[in-house]
Parts: C-alpha cells; sequence; structure tokens
C-alpha cells in the first residue's frame, strides 16, 4: 500500500481544518480527491508532501513517515502543483537537471525519458527558455514532465487539467495509465469529476476537512441510490445535504 492517512488532525493554525481523515491510495490505484472549494484538499495534499505537520494522527509512504526517514519519505513522491512553480532564472533544461539530481537519477536514462515526455508535449525546441517566456499551459507541462521523469512511487496531482489543451490532457492521462502499469499510485485532487469519474478507480470525497464517504463510483451509487447516477450528481447531493 503506497500511501496511508490514518486519523490526521490538521491545519494551519490551532483551529484543524483536517477532522480525524482516515484514506489510502494501493499500489496502481488511481484514487480522485473530490471536495469543493474549502472542503481540505489542498490541506491534505500539504500535509501528506510534508508542508505542514498534523497536530495528530499518521501518514505513511511504503511504511516510511516523514518523522523517521525523511530523505526516503519525500524521495516517494512527484508533486504536481495546481499553480506551476518555477524558477525564473533557470531554464527548461536546468528544471530537469536540478531534477534529476534531486531524485539522484540515472542521467543517461533520464534524459532519455526526458527527451520522450518533451516531445509528447512539444516542448523539446524550449530547453534553453525561460519560464517568463511559457504560457500557463506550457509552465503545466514543464511540471509534469519534472514529475513523471522521477522513480516516485506516489504522484500527487492537484487540479491537472487546468490551463492544458485537450491534446495535452489526453496525453497526461495516457501518462497516469502508464504509471499505474508499472506499480506506481496516484492521488489527483480535481474538479473536473466527468474526467475523474472516467478515469479514478476509487474516490474519496471530503467536505468540511471530514471524509464523507469513498469507494468506487459504483459502491458510491449503491450508498447513495437516489443522489443521481454520476459522480457530480453524488458530490452535489452530499455537499447539499451537509449544508442543511
Amino acid at each position: 500500500m503506497a500511501l496511508n492517512v490514518s486519523h490526521v488532525v490538521g491545519g494551519y493554525s490551532q483551529i484543524p481544518v483536517l477532522k480525524d481523515i482516515s484514506f489510502d491510495v494501493k499500489d496502481g490505484e488511481l484514487v480522485g480527491l473530490i471536495g469543493l472549494n474549502g472542503a481540505g484538499k489542498s490541506t491534505t495534499i500539504n500535509h501528506i508532501i510534508g508542508i505542514l505537520k498534523p497536530f495528530s494522527g499518521t501518514i505513511m509512504i511504503n511504511g516510511k513517515t516523514i518523522e523517521n526517514d525523511n530523505r526516503d519519505y519525500k524521495k516517494q513522491i512527484a508533486y504536481i502543483p495546481e499553480i506551476p512553480v518555477l524558477y525564473p532564472e533557470l531554464t527548461l533544461k536546468e528544471h530537469l537537471e536540478m531534477t534529476m539530481m534531486a531524485y539522484h537519477l540515472n542521467h543517461t536514462q533520464a534524459w532519455k525519458e526526458a527527451k520522450r515526455l518533451l516531445r509528447i508535449f512539444r516542448l523539446d525546441n524550449k530547453l534553453n527558455w525561460f519560464p517568463a517566456n511559457f504560457s500557463k499551459g506550457m509552465k503545466q507541462k514543464v511540471m509534469i514532465v519534472c514529475a513523471f521523469i522521477t522513480n516516485a512511487k506516489l504522484f500527487i496531482i492537484d487540479e491537472p487539467f487546468l490551463g492544458l489543451d485537450p491534446l495535452a490532457v489526453s496525453d497526461l492521462i495516457d501518462l497516469i495509465k502508464q504509471q499505474k502499469q508499472k506499480g506506481s499510485s496516484i492521488l489527483m485532487s480535481t474538479h473536473v469529476l466527468d474526467t475523474a469519474e472516467r478515469f479514478c478507480d476509487r474516490f474519496v470525497l471530503i467536505h468540511g476537512g471530514k471524509i464523507r464517504t469513498e469507494g468506487t463510483l459504483e459502491q458510491l451509487r449503491k450508498k447513495f441510490p437516489h443522489a443521481g447516477s454520476s459522480l457530480n450528481d453524488i458530490y452535489l447531493s452530499l455537499a447539499r445535504d451537509d449544508r442543511q
């Protein structure tokens, strides 16, 4: 089991945003983390990647915690944030080289994979470009390429489809499928529920800092037979019920 979040309480101040949440992501599984703005998705991700420390509870990746083995814990994660984070003084090539050094990748093999990904996302002729010359979609593609050249066991992808053109969305989905076949695990936070419904193996629905429910789409339909058949229908029904 790649990721195990157990009874985590946490947030940014003394008042918890996350209220005793527990879920997991198994090897070779794509799990959709679904919730409205402010539901706790980003806070959950920030705890998993180590930006925030839980008030209580544990987060483990393949049996390792950040407290017990910081280096091995973090090197198992590849993170694609909602807003691309690039260094203005580094070219695309230098971003890739920095990623290779950070993950201690074999230089020859990593560049072979990088060139493949650069061709897929049509960035292969922009290695000497600086981030200021990239559009938002191109910056997002740089983050994707940097993440997928790693040997990460767990990919955490936050709102991956925002800013990407339809071809890039299709290419990203293909990459996710390839990583699943290799046994990697993916936790994906997204508002694009129709896409999540088609490609995620399972869903974790978070609302108000609590895990409202989780399961496959078929399991959710059985749990909430009157909510509707789509993931969007089910989540909106639960969110409205909690608001009442």
